[in-house]
């Protein structure tokens, strides 16, 4: 048989590509089955249904369009972060991963499934004036703690360091600068020269307008986030990676905005090398990722190509990351996968025999030690570019991002979306009951119109104001006790401070370990989700309860006739923000030289008194004033929609009750034709199994 040539072999190697990609999707396979049953069953809804309902139904399904779970990278430097997401986007040259660290702001990717009309594009946005003037005029937050701990010598230091990188900054980009600070710049394309001209860290260029692709870096100074769309063979849904700096930030400028891309994102990859393991100066790494769910935390121990010995080394590696965030406090049973990046980018690039002597011998001893049948089913033993595809980690990882984006994100989407659409159907079905009835006279307790329009009006804003005034209580209740606990953590600092001044002196530093305060912190806010979930449940089967009464007063419709499916609570984000960076975590030469710039006890005292209060107040703040008003926000929105689609059902209902006889007849003929009634009943069955 002739070897494929031309096309046929591109045609070949795309198909498997595609195919080594798609492994360990399969549960986004069946979320995307899921996804286009629930449309279809959407799309029968707008056949059902009143012009109202069509309408509601559209938006469902645009809805249904947009879901786009997101999952955030964050890692080491040199853990080779860069070359796993090449891997999983499919496309090992387009973020270069050769200069280090070349990755310097947030960037999503934001991954499409194969369509023949998409377009790519790319669009980058860049830190406003305000941003740039307080990391020029205070050196951003490295800045700030030395300025409160009162290092001088230090914050002079990080000035200048900052005011040299604003000036490089400017000579790059000439009379730009200014005009692009808090800009945007739109492409409809995306390559690796467009990425390295906004991401990547760079040389410094003399020329103000560089013609060559030699750009690398000309604005990444000054851009605080990129998103690009494109395709991604494989892949059954849409998907966004973000893709973060990481920790080391000179400035921690960029710190906040990482902090940003975990909070927008329910599922966290944590990268490491292999070599590097997770240790006691992976602190900053190991507070981000504390306050993630356990399950939601996954781990990739990248690089274990370098390994000379993987099948005793890696258990070693294993035991050492569980042993240090135990230590730490870190998350609990978080899932860890062992890989290799490089070996992955060989395979998709079907360079597998290019693989440096050390690395195959690496791949040869770590498929020794693992059996591909038992973990992962049928796989052609014979086949060496599936065999390391498999070994490379990245379909264990992509399982595990699958996995957790089924049972969370897409379910909890899923079933908000067919409890909507299971409301506008009860409605439809309940039309179609009112229709077939008698009209005669009207029962002992039965509403008319007016009034029934009327206690649908008052069950509305009583229980609008109703919750409303139960998260406003909560959220008071919340900022109160953030407030005792960071007044106790103060007090409790303080005496251990004067403790060690009484038995040490004032010769030896101190130092007083936070923990505990993003602890209680932790439970602070575990205790507001709790409550809010439970404050919107009872709310909204309070509704459910009222509506229903008033549904049988109002149109004759008993309890079996009308469903009224209650939406979940929404999923609050996790508090990471108690991950950010403050002196108490710092062990520079000048924070331990603040103890020295002190005379007297009393000095001591209220000066880290104040020092501590300012530096963890913007823990409590943000926790009141962002992430507790987030929860408030998205409830409030919830319950509002769930009480706009109860608002429509009525509207349709008391309309079907007010009609004539002549539109009554005419809908009960519509009734009777068979494939009415059969799409109502498929549509409701697939509603039913969703909303659950």
């Amino acid at each position: 048989m002739n070897a494929l040539q031309g096309s046929d072999r591109d045609s070949f190697r795309d198909a498997e590509r595609a195919e080594l990609l798609g492994a360990g999707l399969e549960t986004l396979q069946e979320v995307a089955v899921a996804r286009d049953q629930l449309r279809d069953a959407i799309s029968g809804l707008q056949i059902l249904g009143d012009e109202a309902t069509k309408k509601r139904a559209d938006r469902l399904l645009r809805q249904l369009e947009s879901f786009e779970p997101s999952v955030t990278l964050i890692g080491q430097i040199k853990s080779g972060k860069t070359s796993l997401v090449n891997a999983l986007i499919g496309q090992t040259a387009l973020l270069p991963a050769d200069v280090n660290p070349w990755t310097s702001v947030v960037t999503s990717l934001h991954l499409h499934p194969d369509a023949p009309a998409f377009k790519e594009t790319a669009s980058f946005q860049f830190f406003d004036e305000n941003e740039w003037d307080r990391l020029v005029s205070g050196g951003g937050r490295i800045g700030e703690l030395a300025s409160r701990a009162g290092a001088d010598d230090e914050l002079e230091k990080i000035k200048a360091q900052a005011a040299e990188m604003r000036e490089k900054s400017r000579k790059r980009l000439g009379q730009k600068f200014e005009l692009l600070l808090g800009q945007r710049r739109d492409y409809g394309y995306v390559d690796q020269y467009l990425i390295e001209r906004y991401v990547c860290l760079g040389e410094d260029h003399d020329d103000d307008e560089p013609t060559s692709h030699d750009e690398q870096g000309r604005f990444a100074d000054v851009t605080k986030a990129a998103d690009l769309s494109i395709q991604r063979s494989g892949l059954p849904i849409r998907l966004c990676l973000r893709d973060t700096p990481g920790v080391n930030d000179t400035f921690m400028m960029r710190e906040q905005i990482t902090i940003r891309a975990l909070r927008d994102s329910r599922i966290c990859v944590v990268v490491l090398s292999a070599h590097q393991a997770l240790s006691s100066t992976d602190l900053a790494l190991i507070r981000l990722i504390t306050h993630v769910k356990s399950r939601d935390v996954i781990i990739f121990v990248n690089r274990i190509d370098e390994l000379s010995d993987p099948k005793t080394q890696v258990p070693q590696i294993e035991a050492s990351i569980a042993e240090t965030l135990a230590r730490h406090k870190g998350p609990e049973e978080a899932k860890v996968i062992f890989g290799s990046a490089l070996w992955a980018g060989h395979v998709l690039d079907g360079r597998l025999s290019d693989l440096p002597p050390a690395s195959k011998d690496s791949l040869l001893a770590w498929s020794e030690s693992t059996d591909l049948e038992r973990l992962y089913g049928d796989v052609p033993l014979r086949d060496p570019d599936k065999q390391a595809w498999i070994l490379s980690g990245v379909p264990a990882l992509q399982r595990a991002i699958s996995m957790r984006i089924a049972e969370s994100l897409a379910k909890a989407t899923l079933q908000r979306i067919a409890s909507s659409a299971l409301n506008l159907t009860s409605a439809v079905e309940a039309r179609n009951r009112i229709s077939e009835r008698e009209t005669g006279v009207p029962g002992r307790d039965k509403l008319d119109g007016a009034e029934a329009q009327r206690r649908f009006d008052e069950i509305l804003s009583s229980q609008t104001q109703k919750i409303r005034d139960s998260f406003d209580a909560i959220l008071a209740e919340f900022s109160d006790r953030m407030d005792r606990v960071q007044a106790s953590f103060l007090e409790r600092a303080t005496a251990s401070l004067i403790v060690h001044l009484e038995t040490q002196g004032d010769t030896t530093p101190w130092t007083y370990d936070p923990t505990g305060l993003r602890m209680l912190l932790g439970s602070s806010h575990k205790v507001l989700v709790r409550k809010s979930k439970a404050t919107f449940e009872a709310a909204t089967q309070e509704v459910a309860a009222e509506l229903s009464q008033l549904y049988r007063r109002s149109f004759g419709l008993q309890p079996d006739d009308m469903t009224i499916a209650q939406p979940r609570a929404p999923q609050a984000s996790a508090p990471v923000s108690l991950g950010r960076t403050i002196a108490l975590d710092l062990n520079g030469s000048w924070w331990k030289r603040w103890w020295f710039h002190r005379r007297g006890y009393k000095a001591y005292a209220a000066n880290f008194h104040d020092l501590i209060k300012t530096e963890t107040d913007p823990f409590v703040s943000e926790l009141r004033d962002d992430l507790a008003q987030e929860i408030r926000t998205t409830a409030l929105e919830a319950f509002d929609a769930f009480l706009a689609e109860q608002r429509s059902v009525f509207t349709s209902l008391n309309e079907m009750a007010q009609a004539n006889p002549d539109r009554l007849q005419a809908k009960v003929a519509e009734m009777a034709t068979g494939d009415h009634a059969a799409l109502l009943k498929k549509t409701m069955n697939t509603l039913r199994e969703y909303a659950k």
